[in-house]
């Protein structure tokens, strides 16, 4: 589905990952992503992603994350899957 990133901070417990905490449009949500060393948490607050949202809660290095957040990367870096126009929030991914 497509969410908004509200709120992004340094995991407690791991160096390389964030807690983000996301709007689905109907629930705020929490996801745990590994993407701190290639991103900066203002380039992420307020950005609309493409996230996977049936997956069952999992506990990451004591941390919650209530689904995945999509990124491809490559020999150059990572980038977050983003929609190319302006969805509404929980807009199925097809």
């Amino acid at each position: 589905i497509v969410a908004q990133v509200r709120e992004v901070s340094d995991h407690p417990n791991a160096d390389k990952l964030y807690v983000l905490k996301v709007d689905t449009g109907s629930e705020e949500k929490q996801l745990i992503a590994g993407i701190k060393a290639f991103y900066a948490p203002d380039e992420l607050v307020g950005k609309r992603i493409v996230m996977i949202n049936n997956l069952e809660p999992a506990t990451i290095r004591g941390e919650e994350s209530q689904g995945m957040l999509l990124a491809a990367s490559d020999e150059e870096g990572l980038g977050v899957l983003t929609p190319d126009k302006q969805v509404k929030l929980g807009s199925s991914v097809k």
